[in-house]
């Protein structure tokens, strides 16, 4: 494995620099090279960017480290043939679609090997040698989503490498594959609700003006794209699960509410998914081309819980009665099974993990109330096991940390990873 890395040298003085913050922008599959210098940007009015080197890394399987995780083409991502997340909750999948999902990307990866090495455990390892070739005795970190995961496993496999750890936007280490998705969708239906009763303020609004009648309306509006997929702008279209996962990106901050609603509105009046399909492509590292989705896949079916036909079944039926909105409306068995189940390894992460961890350093673990990703109540359970202290932030987006547009947040994150001075109990930000 050859990992990419990107590294911008601190802006202040030499005798003033304190060694490598090391970033993960999430996922997993998230490219550390293509965010760390938007970090930078966002980050450019504290004085992190002063007193320490900010570096990115590609995750093996990720980005430009080679060799890249890649199932599909970038012709077949834009015919929505590429289905490849976890989160998906429509598509009928049988044994011989699973098994040709593992073959294709072991041809686009460099072979069966390769997608049996890309699990969290294997990138902590990378990690620390990362913090070796960088010249840190101590490892400091900051990772958001899927990077809370990544930090949490490191903190347990090498606590004494440990320096500081922000961890923003956290996963739970104690729930299991099946039970995480379910928080997360219930999360996902209250973001939905609370993106309804904002619509309902507007006489047009494509949801109705009685929130509580949003979600069946919604159903309504995407159900059919099932089988009826609409245009969508430069020969491509709008099916139901690009559509649902449109939404669902767009969820994860209450600013892109109104494009949520405008696009909806466009499906109703005009049917088209143009606007809809726009938001896809921005959710997707902004736009830019990354194999996030394929390397997503890969990584989870080295991390995650298998489930049986019958328990992937029970379980879409569960997250259809926990986060209504995204029901297909159709029957679950028989259709249903796990993505990985044809995966050449066994998963290696291990539920739960990163348990009682001793001899690691105080970390700072923020959690945001209305996150509709990593919901709220994950924070505790990760600053329990891992010994830290959660910096509560009220507002209704998913993470806050590398974005540098609270600063609030920006303070105490720098007072931490500076000077290693925790917030007061109590201590809250309000985006």
């Amino acid at each position: 494995m050859q990992i990419a890395v990107l590294r911008l040298p601190a802006q202040g003085e030499p005798d003033q620099r304190i060694g490598s913050l090391v970033l993960n922008p999430g996922g997993p599959g998230g490219s550390g090279t293509i965010q760390t210098p938007f970090t930078a940007v966002a980050l450019k009015e504290t004085p992190l960017v002063q007193r320490f080197d900010l570096v990115g890394f590609d995750p093996r399987g990720v980005g430009a480290s080679t060799p890249a995780i890649n199932c599909f083409t970038d012709e077949e991502n834009d015919r929505g043939e590429n289905q490849t997340t976890l989160l998906g909750t429509s598509g009928e999948w049988s044994a011989d679609d699973t098994r040709e999902l593992m073959e294709k990307c072991a041809n686009g990866s460099g072979g069966e090997q390769v997608l049996a090495a890309v699990g969290t455990r294997n990138v902590a390892r990378d990690m620390d040698v990362l913090r070796a070739a960088l010249g840190d005795e101590k490892l400091t970190f900051l990772g958001r989503s899927y990077g809370t995961r990544l930090g949490a496993v490191y903190a347990e496999m090498f606590p004494q490498n440990v320096r500081a750890m922000v961890l923003d936007g956290a996963l739970d280490p104690r729930q299991g594959s099946a039970e995480r998705r379910l928080a997360l969708h219930a999360a996902f239906q209250r973001s939905f609700d609370l993106m309804a009763e904002f619509c309902a303020q507007r006489s047009d609004c494509p949801l109705g003006t009685d929130p509580k009648q949003a979600t069946a309306v919604f159903q309504d509006l995407f159900q059919p794209l099932i089988d009826n997929p609409v245009p969508a702008g430069e020969g491509r279209t709008l099916d139901f699960l690009f559509g649902t996962g449109s939404v669902l990106g767009a969820l994860y901050n209450a600013e892109a509410w109104p494009r949520i609603i405008d696009g909806i509105a466009q499906l109703k009046n005009e049917g088209r998914g143009d606007k809809l399909l726009a938001l896809s492509d921005d959710f997707i590292v902004e736009g830019l081309e990354s194999n996030l989705v394929d390397a997503q896949l890969a990584i989870n079916c080295n991390d995650e819980e298998r489930r049986t036909p019958e328990q992937e079944a029970e379980l879409r039926r569960q997250i259809f009665d926990v986060s209504p909105f995204l029901d297909t409306g159709r029957p679950v068995e028989g259709v249903t099974r796990d993505a990985c189940e044809f995966w050449p390894s066994e998963p290696t992460l291990g539920f739960p993990h990163a348990q009682n961890v001793e001899g690691l350093p105080d970390t700072l673990i923020i959690s945001i109330t209305g996150d509709p990703a990593t919901p709220y109540a994950a924070g505790a359970s990760l600053a329990e096991a891992l010994g830290g202290t959660v910096l509560t932030v009220e507002g209704e987006q998913h993470t806050i940390a590398m974005d540098g547009t609270s600063p609030c947040v920006n303070a105490i994150v720098a007072d931490y990873l500076i000077n290693l001075e925790l917030p007061a109990e109590g201590d809250r930000c309000v985006l």
